[in-house]
């Protein structure tokens, strides 16, 4: 199950999207997300589905991880289709039919569908080629003007990076429920229809515990090491933008104006 999760893990695979700043990297993906909420025409997906292909294959991560890593939303996205197809209106395809499906539904259901695919896979990308660490430094230094103003830039930074760690850090714990499960003679996976739902429950009591358990030990470190709020630290690695940032931020502003046009 752990490998199914993309979110939060680290990759490196030295390719040219591993190189770039976390700063470029972020600000790209929200340019992306800002776009993608304002399509209306299948030219502009089909561009856009372009440009993060190619986000893909600069990575230099295999494929099928990411094929692998969209299994966990695939039910959530039949849902989504499923609900657009029944609940929008419009002018009926079939009259006399029971179900009343519209075009303006199908559309609105491909549309929904086809955005939450694009963003999950460039936000894997940018996990996957990126280090918690590095990407934290990223946001704080995004935020930073925020400061000035009193919010806490570089605790909010901290925190958003170590939830999006905890994804595959709470997976490894679930699938160390299930085998122990498992060794004491109880198997989910054998369970069918409704029943292996109900065993799931069965799961929530250990996986909380121990996610709060990992919780404490995280921040009890990093009371050791006497974090504090993060104000005033200095870095080792101090971030700096290069011609290669520079050049792909213009390229991904290019695909954008481009995938606007269309």
């Amino acid at each position: 199950m752990a490998d199914n999760i993309l979110l939060g893990q680290y990759i490196n695979s030295g390719s040219m999207v591993h190189r770039l700043d976390p700063r470029t990297k972020l600000l790209s993906v929200l340019t992306f997300t800002l776009c993608c909420l304002i399509l209306k025409t299948y030219g502009g997906y089909v561009a856009a589905t372009f440009l993060v292909g190619g986000q893909l294959l600069l990575s230099g991560v295999p494929a099928h991880m990411f094929f692998r890593g969209l299994k966990p939303i695939v039910l959530i996205l039949s849902f989504t289709f499923v609900y657009h197809l029944l609940f929008t209106k419009g002018a009926p395809l079939w009259p006399g039919s029971i179900v009343k499906v519209s075009q303006e539904g199908i559309e609105n259901g491909v549309f929904v569908v086809w955005r939450v695919l694009l963003l999950v896979s460039l936000a894997s990308v940018l996990t996957l080629t990126t280090k918690p660490l590095d990407l934290a430094k990223g946001l704080e230094q995004l935020f930073k003007p925020l400061s000035s103003w009193g919010v806490p830039v570089e605790a909010f930074a901290l925190m958003l990076v170590i939830a999006i760690r905890f994804i595959p850090t709470i997976t490894l714990e679930l699938d160390r429920i299930i085998l122990a499960q498992k060794a004491r003679g109880f198997d989910i996976m054998a369970a069918k229809g409704h029943k292996r739902a109900f065993a799931y429950f069965s799961l929530v009591i250990p996986l909380l515990i121990t996610t709060i358990q990992r919780a404490e030990q995280l921040s009890m470190t990093i009371d050791t090491r006497a974090y504090g709020n993060g104000k005033g630290r200095t870095s080792y690695r101090v971030l700096k933008f290069s011609r290669m940032d520079y050049a792909a931020g213009g390229v991904m502003l290019s695909f954008v104006l481009l995938i606007l046009y269309l």
